[in-house]
């Protein structure tokens, strides 16, 4: 039997592409900031032990697309680049726009988790909750990033606000492609 637009299995096997490729996305912005950063600054020690659980949320999904039998997202190469010089060129101007960028990101995959949580409710217990654990982690981050003088940026909602429309970009395509 031939999945058809709008069926269930392929619009959960949508919500496992786009939360993969989310998670990855994640570990190559730190992954990009770390590169400029090292571990000379406080905001680096903080950074690196969010990318720790931004590598243990990736390696979920990427088991859950081994095991669901999902195709990742084509964007991948593309996520790996995007990611890493989005997170390069944040450290580079400074550890506020490190932290600007991760609550902007994390500001977003807030909403995107509180919508699949919605959507999901009791129909696949296995993925909501990593979702939900996923969610109370990255909310955290985010409070992390404020707490570390995100918002102090000149030019914090201007930074945070593009950064926002790209995660949401990459979302909608990852979803689809």
């Amino acid at each position: 039997m031939s999945w058809k637009p709008g069926d269930a299995r392929e619009h959960m096997a949508s919500m496992v592409r786009v939360d993969q490729a989310g998670e990855y996305g994640a570990t190559r912005i730190y992954a990009g900031q770390l590169a400029v950063m090292g571990d000379r600054l406080p905001a680096a020690r903080v950074i690196a032990g969010m990318a720790a659980q931004e590598e243990r949320h990736r390696a979920f999904f990427d088991k859950m697309i081994a095991d669901r039998g999902v195709r990742p997202t084509a964007l991948q190469p593309f996520w790996n680049v995007a990611g890493f010089a989005l997170g390069a060129v944040t450290a580079a101007i400074g550890p506020n726009a490190a932290m600007a960028c991760t609550a902007a990101v994390e500001t977003e995959i807030d909403i995107h988790y509180r919508q699949q949580l919605e959507e999901l409710g009791d129909s696949d217990t296995e993925l909501s909750h990593a979702v939900a654990e996923f969610r109370a982690e990255e909310l955290e981050h985010r409070d992390t990033a404020i707490e570390a003088g995100a918002e102090n940026l000149i030019g914090y909602p201007l930074l945070s606000g593009m950064i926002r429309l790209g995660c949401r970009a990459a979302i909608a395509l990852s979803k689809r492609i």
